[in-house]
């Protein structure tokens, strides 16, 4: 998200060259994490599971599936700590959305 807003800095943080092609797309991820950010905040009172908001749980599956097996391809070519770290989040993400995603949010209401 904050790559919206620091793209110039986030480049040099992560010792990238700061050409306009790297800023632009900078910006565009983090757009894509702040759109999925607000998403999620609007959606956080609602019942997910089943049939609701199927379209809310499947956007964040398939963005850490994708994610995750990103990661997974990294690991292979380059080991490195923080890929490690990042792999296991985004997998704990990957199953929790799977899980939600196969719910069904009435079962757990007291009747």
């Amino acid at each position: 998200m904050a790559g919206t807003f620091l793209p110039e800095e986030i480049s040099k943080i992560l010792g990238i060259d700061p050409s306009p092609v790297t800023l632009i797309l900078l910006q565009i991820i983090g757009g894509l994490y702040l759109g999925f950010a607000m998403l999620n905040w609007f959606t956080r009172s609602s019942l997910i599971g089943g049939i609701y908001n199927k379209p809310v749980v499947l956007g964040n599956l398939i963005h850490y599936i994708v994610v995750f097996f990103a990661l997974i391809r990294q690991l292979a070519e380059q080991f490195h700590f923080v890929y490690v770290i990042l792999t296991l989040i985004y997998f704990g993400f990957a199953v929790w959305f799977t899980l939600v995603m196969r719910s069904n949010p009435f079962s757990k209401t007291v009747k």
